[in-house]
């Protein structure tokens, strides 16, 4: 197994060299460390925030070209339900997705918490 070491060590001491790099033990810590405390969040909270990942999934199969609406269509400025897509409408889309979920997120802040246990 992969030898453990504290990251506060390695991160006082960072590689010097490239070869450095390629030791497991070290890469093997501070990656690990590092997903812990980035999962972890604040010390001692033990809850997952779904609420960007849920918002994203929701936007991005709403807003997909076609399936719903598609602005713009072929023949008019919107088409609803003509799975059909193009260039200009996966644009537009994404526009529309960037700005839909900066909102939802940034200035909203949608949050749902689950029990990370």
């Amino acid at each position: 197994m992969f030898p453990t070491s504290n990251f506060f060590e390695n991160f006082q001491n960072p590689p010097t060299f490239l070869s450095d790099l390629r030791n497991p033990s070290f890469t093997f810590s501070f990656f690990s460390s590092s997903l812990f405390w980035f999962c972890r969040g604040e010390q001692g909270a033990k809850m997952a925030d779904w609420g960007p990942v849920v918002i994203a999934v929701m936007l991005f199969v709403l807003l997909t070209p076609g399936l719903l609406f598609q602005i713009p269509g072929h023949g008019r400025l919107v088409e609803f339900g003509n799975m059909e897509t193009s260039g200009a409408s996966i644009l537009v889309h994404s526009v529309i997705y960037f700005g839909l979920i900066t909102i939802f997120l940034i200035a909203i802040g949608v949050h749902i918490y689950t029990d990370a246990d």
